[in-house]
């Protein structure tokens, strides 16, 4: 079997990569620049917006997992051109080259597309797919965390401090990079009676999820820290939102469109949209994953 992938270089899809060559999947993977040689990868340069290079991308794949996308942005009007566009296009090569399977990776925020315009942007994303013919799965993966990430590595970088901020009172569900490179892994060829046109909210099996005060004592003792960990009122993540478009630019990782879901008081996968025991389950219990992030953080330089 050969899988065609986009968003190949990225966080996630660097940990598809990692679990592809321990199965020895070949993979065809889509890069905006030259990559080093790395086996059993066979590299492809274009972009979503390039509807040729995706052609030549997934010709001859068995199928396609689609991870690429914009997921933070000071811009609202940002989004819909990579998680749109480029999943209309993605759509459109996958029909030229007549591969049927898709593996769609979208976001929880889908769930609630007023929030946020990210959000609004995989609600839309998402319809296309549903819309397309295509044999597809829709992952909508809750908060992802691991080694090479940079959007829990605040928190870790706070927790360090013993000072971890949050949005108000609410919570949400986790998941080990790992766990969710397999889950993108085994639902290619996984019984289409089970998987085929359906949409699944994956999680690290912790029932209810995650407090926003519990996950952050977690990280907390991940590093080897007590934190305090005040929730912060809307009003003021928006202000911080503004202090880091001054501070970082382009580069901030709070924005005004993160605020927005940031403050939404569920996140929770749902139970009724768990990928079936006989599919996958998740291996990597947080607690111990968070602690092995703070580790590969620490042994990188970043924490």
């Amino acid at each position: 079997m050969t899988i065609a992938l986009t968003g190949a270089t990225g966080f996630v899809g660097q940990a598809v990569l990692d679990e592809a060559a321990q199965r020895e999947v070949a993979m065809c993977a889509l890069t905006r620049r030259a990559q080093q040689h790395r086996a059993g990868v066979e590299w492809f340069e274009g972009t979503l917006a390039d509807t040729a290079s995706l052609e030549t991308l997934v010709r001859g794949a068995d199928a396609m997992i689609h991870v690429a996308g914009l997921t933070n942005s000071s811009d609202p009007a940002a989004f819909d051109a990579p998680n749109v566009d480029g999943t209309a296009h993605v759509i459109a090569a996958m029909k030229a080259a007549k591969c049927k399977r898709l593996v769609f990776v979208s976001s929880l925020s889908a769930r609630e597309p007023d929030l946020s315009a990210y959000g609004a942007s995989k609600a839309r994303a998402e319809e296309l797919v549903q819309a397309s013919g295509l044999d597809w799965t829709i992952v909508r993966p809750p908060g992802v965390y691991g080694p090479r990430d940079i959007d829990y590595l605040e928190m870790f970088r706070s927790a360090k401090w013993g000072f971890v901020p949050l949005p108000p009172r609410g919570a949400s569900s986790i998941i080990h990079v790992s766990d969710l490179a397999r889950l993108l892994l085994d639902l290619v060829d996984a019984s289409p009676a089970l998987v085929r046109r359906k949409i699944f909210e994956p999680d690290d099996g912790r029932e209810g999820g995650w407090g926003h005060d519990e996950l952050a004592k977690a990280i907390g003792q991940a590093v080897g820290r007590r934190v305090f960990a005040p929730h912060l009122p809307k009003s003021v993540l928006e202000l911080g939102a503004k202090a880091d478009k001054m501070l970082r630019g382009d580069k901030a990782r709070l924005t005004a469109d993160r605020v927005g879901y940031m403050t939404y008081p569920n996140w929770v996968s749902r139970s009724a949209l768990k990928v079936p025991a006989a599919v996958w389950q998740p291996y990597i219990a947080s607690r111990e994953g968070l602690k092995l992030t703070a580790q590969w953080y620490r042994e990188e330089g970043w924490l």
